[in-house]
């Protein structure tokens, strides 16, 4: 309950991480389109920096709702709601829905692509040391809470 009741002050930080954390991304993949890479080594690599950055956002998001939670258990919100989204990439649906919205499909993605699955849990691992990492940072700080 101390997640909810935490001020607007305290998702600041949050928030601002999703918004680099979707500038990475779409930089990511105008980056290699302006390379115009479609399939070789670039490719891949923004392909699954895609993956990772996307399981960062929704762990950015994670805190931005509930701002005390601890890095490790964001990390796993981050990565069950990604695996989630990738396995219900398997029906065809977000790919059909994707077709009639470009927003859709930056949300959902449109393919399931198993290795991916793999990719998620990197992004939130990254997050969660630099979670972890300013956390502890603030703790330290003059006046820091922890």
């Amino acid at each position: 309950m101390d997640d909810l009741r935490r001020g607007p002050a305290s998702r600041v930080p949050a928030a601002a991480a999703a918004g680099l954390t979707v500038a990475a991304g779409l930089g990511v993949r105008a980056g290699a389109a302006a390379l115009g890479v479609r399939a070789g080594a670039v490719g891949e690599v923004a392909k699954y920096a895609g993956d990772a950055l996307y399981t960062v956002l929704v762990y950015a998001l994670v805190v931005l709702v509930a701002p005390a939670v601890r890095p490790a258990r964001a990390a796993l919100w981050a990565v069950a709601v990604s695996w989630a989204v990738e396995l219900f990439q398997a029906t065809g649906l977000p790919e059909a829905w994707g077709r009639h919205s470009g927003l859709v499909q930056l949300v959902l993605g449109s393919t399931f692509d198993p290795p991916d699955l793999a990719w998620y849990p990197v992004g939130a691992l990254g997050a969660a040391l630099v979670h972890r990492a300013l956390r502890a940072q603030r703790a330290t700080a003059p006046g820091g809470s922890g």
